[in-house]
C-alpha cells in the first residue's frame, strides 16, 4: 500500500470516527445536549485526534527517516568498496537497479545484492509502516471511543491539541527559514575564502568563468556584483513605475467610482493577469514589446537594444499590477465607514476624502502591497532572460541590455556544477545578498508604516 493510499484510508477512518464520537456523546445523554460538557462536534473531533495523531506520526517518521534507514542498511556491505563521493555514486546505482533498472551482464554481484537488499528493506519498511499505523489508528479509535462521556472536557482537549499543532507549524516555518539562511551563509563563507569581500561587493565587472584545473587555460573570474545589483534595481524601478500607479488607481476606481456590475466583471479580469505564467509574459516581451520599442526608437533616432531593461520592466510591471491592485483594494475597503461618512459630513468631496482620509488610513496595507510587488519583481527570472538578456552591463540607460541577480543564480546553478569552485559558490553569495537587501527593505517599510500610521479609537 502506497503512502497516499494509506493516508486516504486513515482520513476515511477518521471521518467515521468523527460521526461515531458525535453519535455516542448524544446517545450518552439521551439526546439532551445541554447535559454535555462540550458540543457534540467537539467529541467527534476528540475521536479524530485520538486516531489521526498516532497514525500520521508513524507515516511522517517513515517519510522523514525511511530513506536514510534504507540507504544505511543497503550500503552496509559496500563501504569497503568506496568512500565519500564514490559511495554516493554507488548508492545511485543501487537505487537505479532496485527501482527496476536494467541489470547489465557484467554488473558487480555486490551491487546486485545491495540492490535486492535495498528493494527488500524498502518494501518491508513500507509494510511495517502500514501495519503499525493502522494498528495505532484502531487503538486510538478504541481508546477515544471509551473516553467519550458527558463529563469529558472534549473542547478543552481539542483546543489545546490544535494550539500545539499550530505552534509546531509555526516552529517548522521558523526552522526552515533558519535552515535556508544558514545554508546560504555557510556556502557564502566558503566563497569569500576564495574571493575577497570587497571585490564582490564593490567590483564593477561580473564574469564568473574560472579555470577548473591548474593546467587549463581560462579566466580567473571577475565577481563584482555591482552590475547585477544595478540591473536588478533598474528593472524593478521601471516595473514599479508601471505597477504602482496603475494598480493603486485601479483599486481606488474599483472601490469608489465603478458601478457594482462593472466591478464584478473588471476585477476578476484584472486578477487573471496574476495567473498567467511568467514564461508567457516573457514571450510577449520578446516578440511584441521589445520589437515595438526597437522600431519606435529607430523612428525617434534612438539606439534601442534588441534586449533592453525597458522592455522587461514594462512587461514585469503589467504582471505585477494585480498584486498591487488586489491588496490595495482590500486595504482601502477595510477603512472604517465612519471615517468616510465623517469626512462627507464636514463637506469634503469624494476625491478629498480619498486623499486626506482613506489613503492615510489604508497606508499600511498599501505599503504592504507595494512591498509584495517589489519582492515579486526582484525575484522574477523568465521575463528578464527573454527580454533583457544575460549581459552584466553596468548602466543606468533603460534602452541597454542588463541582467539581474536571480538570472545569474539560475545560470550559475544550471547543469553539472563543481561545488568547490568560486563560480558555483558565487550563486550562494548572490542569494544571501538578495536576502539581506529584501530584509532591509522590509524593515525600512515597517519603520515607515509605524511612523505614519494613523491610529483611531
Amino acid at each position: 500500500m502506497s503512502t497516499p493510499v494509506l493516508t486516504a484510508v486513515i482520513l476515511l477512518l477518521a471521518l467515521g470516527a468523527f460521526y461515531a464520537g458525535r453519535r455516542k456523546s448524544i446517545a450518552s445523554v439521551q439526546g439532551n445536549i445541554s447535559r454535555l460538557h462540550s458540543l457534540p462536534g467537539h467529541y467527534g473531533w476528540f475521536m479524530v485526534l485520538c486516531m489521526l495523531l498516532p497514525g500520521l506520526l508513524v507515516v511522517a517518521l517513515w517519510l522523514t527517516l525511511g530513506g536514510w534507514i534504507t540507504d544505511t542498511l543497503a550500503l552496509s556491505g559496500l563501504k569497503g568498496m568506496a568512500s565519500g563521493q564514490d559511495l554516493d555514486l554507488l548508492l545511485n546505482q543501487v537505487r537505479n537497479l532496485a527501482n527496476g533498472g536494467i541489470i547489465p551482464s557484467n554488473a558487480d554481484p555486490a551491487l546486485v545484492a545491495a540492490a535486492h537488499r535495498y528493494a527488500a528493506i524498502q518494501a518491508n519498511g513500507q509494510m511495517a509502516t502500514v501495519i503499525l499505523s493502522i494498528c495505532l489508528v484502531l487503538a486510538g479509535a478504541l481508546i477515544g471511543y471509551r473516553l467519550v462521556r458527558p463529563d469529558l472536557a472534549a473542547r478543552r482537549h481539542v483546543e489545546r491539541t490544535v494550539n500545539v499543532l499550530l505552534a509546531a507549524c509555526s516552529g517548522v516555518a521558523i526552522l526552515v527559514t533558519i535552515g535556508i539562511v544558514l545554508s546560504l551563509l555557510f556556502e557564502t563563507i566558503r566563497f569569500f575564502g576564495r574571493v575577497p569581500f570587497t571585490e564582490f561587493l564593490f567590483g564593477l565587472d561580473w564574469s564568473p568563468q574560472t579555470a577548473i584545473r591548474e593546467d587549463q587555460v581560462g579566466s580567473s573570474g571577475a565577481f563584482g556584483v555591482v552590475p547585477l545589483f544595478a540591473g536588478t534595481l533598474l528593472i524593478t524601478f521601471i516595473a514599479m513605475l508601471v505597477a504602482v500607479p496603475v494598480g493603486l488607481m485601479s483599486a481606488i476606481y474599483m472601490t469608489y467610482y465603478a458601478g457594482s456590475r462593472f466591478r464584478k466583471m473588471a476585477k476578476p479580469a484584472l486578477e487573471i493577469l496574476a495567473g498567467v505564467p511568467t514564461v508567457v509574459y516573457g514571450f510577449f516581451a520578446a516578440l511584441v514589446v521589445a520589437p515595438f520599442l526597437r522600431g519606435l526608437g529607430a523612428d525617434l533616432g534612438l539606439d534601442v537594444a534588441s534586449e533592453s531593461a525597458l522592455a522587461a520592466g514594462l512587461v514585469m510591471g503589467l504582471m505585477i499590477i494585480p498584486f498591487v491592485s488586489s491588496l490595495s483594494d482590500d486595504a482601502i475597503t477595510s477603512v472604517p465607514v465612519a471615517l468616510r461618512d465623517g469626512a462627507y459630513a464636514l463637506g469634503a468631496t469624494r476625491s478629498e476624502t480619498i486623499v486626506s482620509v482613506v489613503i492615510p488610513a489604508a497606508l499600511p496595507g498599501i505599503v504592504g502591497a507595494i512591498l509584495l510587488a517589489v519582492s515579486r519583481a526582484v525575484g522574477e527570472t523568465m521575463i528578464v532572460v527573454m527580454a533583457a538578456g544575460m549581459a552584466a552591463n553596468l548602466t543606468a540607460n533603460p534602452l541597454d541590455a542588463v541582467t539581474t541577480i536571480t538570472v545569474q543564480i539560475v545560470a550559475l546553478l544550471t547543469g553539472d556544477q563543481e561545488f568547490d569552485s568560486a563560480k558555483t559558490l558565487s550563486a550562494f553569495a548572490l542569494g544571501l545578498l538578495l536576502f539581506v537587501v529584501t530584509l532591509v527593505l522590509n524593515v525600512a517599510a515597517l519603520a515607515i508604516v509605524r511612523k505614519y500610521r494613523e491610529r483611531y479609537d
